[in-house]
Parts: C-alpha cells; structure tokens; sequence
C-alpha cells in the first residue's frame, strides 16, 4: 500500500516525480505540484495526468487547459504539453518511459 499524498508530500523538491511501480513497460510516478512553471516537453508515447488534489493549468498544443482534482488528462504522443505557474496539489503521472 502506497499512501501517495504522504509520498509527494515527502519528497525533496516540488516537481520531482518518483516511479512508484512499473506496469508492463508504463511507470507509475507521483509528484508534489507547487506554484511553479514547467517547460514545454513531448513523448513518444502518450501520458496520462491524473491529478489527486488541487489543479493544474496546463498547455496542451498552445489550447490551455485545467486538470482539477480527481480529473484525468491524456497528453496524446508527440504533443508539445507545459504547466504554466500556478498548480499546486498531488499529481499521478502515468508513463512509458523513454
């Protein structure tokens, strides 16, 4: 059992995620989301963001979008995605590692 706001409370920075499982070839990651940027960055696999608590703006193909709690969002592959300033809350990031 993986207590995952614990967990995201507890580490070092905000942002910095940690692999909580391997799920055939996917990660599972948890991060603490503190009011701070994240650059812009694409995957060759799509990734999925699943926000725990809080809310998380993001910027998803230049369409702005907000992740709330208990919400869902799947970066498609090959899509420019950033997280301008403000989020704040627990993330669970789902994947394939590159």
């Amino acid at each position: 059992m993986i207590d995952l706001r614990e967990t995201a409370a507890a580490l070092p920075s905000a942002w910095s995620s940690v692999v909580l499982a391997q799920v055939g070839t996917a990660a599972v990651k948890v991060l603490r989301m503190e009011d701070m940027p994240v650059e812009e960055e694409s995957h060759a696999h799509s990734e999925v963001l699943l926000v725990l608590d809080g809310a998380m703006p993001l910027l998803v193909g230049g369409e702005e979008v907000t992740v709330s709690t208990g919400q869902m969002y799947v970066v498609p592959a090959g899509v420019p995605h950033s997280v301008p300033a403000g989020g704040k809350g627990t993330l669970v990031i789902v994947e394939v590692p590159e």
